[in-house]
């Protein structure tokens, strides 16, 4: 049974419920101060203990997706290589296969709900392999669209994060389509994944020397793939991108190192420099030139101001953040070029019931920066 599964949360939480009942039906027995009685209650509340703690930790998993399967939360996770299929209506095709296929709101009419794609992507210059989610609007389907192309957004969860939250949980394409229907937002192309692009390593989204490279997948192999496969804008203007914690940093640097690529990028409850622990390893191997690249601050104080858009959000109480969050945004003020905007609540912690108040928001504010061309 898979680690989100029914049937081992199931398991999980009648085994606590049966620990508990046992425990105090054998308590009384237990209550003499033998060694035997002593050891006895020590081993119970133990095993119950553990047993209350693996049923949490499992309903925690289920709600905020930190791990897709057993392989990815013990670190062997393994992705396959992805078959390049050209498409007839996608011009020369290019290196993204569609997995299969689901719908957004219920609904099997993808010209009337939109469609979410699976799919895997092949990084050719990066070397890259990857899964993600890709959520198409109706207009997509419809015949009167057929030569239009459409914004494209990319979405990026936290780390270690599952893509698929980001439409279960988070439900990035079920807000896109509600905004888009009442004419709050464009009809946008989602494309939805994690940064973590060499798990279980946490990269940070830069190009690790020696080992992943992170930023030029999502630079240059992402919109690549995606360009040669569905008809997202290929025009600079048209492209955005979107994150929350570790993603909320990704998307930021990724506009302010690529505005030619993202006219617009949005980090909820971002950070704004490279994270280095157990789980990154040594992301930079002694290059001073890229730790500082990868420090948003000494970006804004030493490289050109760049001709982009940023989005920022924290809470005034819950989020750790807060006091960068306003430091950032009076940097990015004196700069003169880069434009920024923000979203701060009065309260709301590090967690995706905070992210579902920020997204709709958010995504109003991408469409209303990119080209629709």
């Amino acid at each position: 049974m898979g680690l989100r599964s029914d049937g081992v949360l199931g398991a999980a939480v009648l085994c606590a419920v049966l620990l508990f009942a046992g425990t105090v039906r054998a308590w009384p027995r237990l209550a003499r101060g033998t060694r035997r009685a002593v050891g006895g209650r020590v081993g119970l509340l133990l095993v119950t203990q553990l047993a209350l703690f693996a049923a949490v930790a499992l309903a925690a998993n289920r709600a905020f997706g930190f791990y897709a399967s057993w392989a990815d939360l013990l670190g062997r996770e393994g992705v396959p290589g992805v078959v390049v299929d050209r498409v007839a209506d996608a011009g020369s095709g290019g290196p993204l296969r569609v997995v299969r296929t689901r719908a957004v709101a219920g609904g099997g009419d993808p010209r009337s709900d939109g469609q979410v794609q699976e799919v895997g992507v092949v990084g050719r210059r990066s070397g890259v392999v990857t899964s993600a989610y890709v959520y198409l609007p109706p207009e997509y389907f419809q015949p009167r669209y057929r030569t239009r192309t459409f914004p494209a957004v990319v979405v990026l969860t936290g780390y270690p994060g599952t893509a698929r939250a980001l439409v279960d949980r988070l439900h990035y394409p079920r807000t896109a389509l509600a905004l888009a229907t009442r004419g709050r937002a464009q009809p946008m192309i989602l494309v939805m994944l994690r940064p973590t692009v060499a798990p279980p390593r946490d990269t940070e989204c830069v190009d690790v020397p020696g080992g992943p490279r992170a930023e030029t997948f999502f630079a240059e192999d992402l919109p690549d793939a995606v360009l040669a496969h569905y008809r997202a804008g290929g025009k600079p203007g048209g492209w955005g991108i979107v994150g929350d914690s570790t993603g909320g940093y990704c998307a930021l640097k990724l506009a302010l190192h690529h505005p030619g690529v993202y006219a617009a990028g949005a980090g909820l409850s971002a950070y704004y420099a490279a994270q280095t622990d157990a789980a990154t390893g040594d992301l930079f191997r002694g290059a001073e030139e890229r730790r500082n690249r990868a420090d948003l601050w000494w970006c804004l104080d030493h490289l050109p101001t760049p001709d982009t858009s940023l989005l920022v959000t924290s809470s005034r109480s819950g989020e750790s953040n807060y006091g960068d969050t306003l430091e950032f945004i009076e940097r990015v003020k004196a700069t003169k070029r880069t434009r920024i905007s923000s979203i701060i609540l009065e309260s709301g912690g590090h967690n995706f019931n905070t992210w579902r108040r920020e997204i709709p928001a958010t995504l109003q504010w991408i469409s209303g920066r990119l080209a629709d061309r």
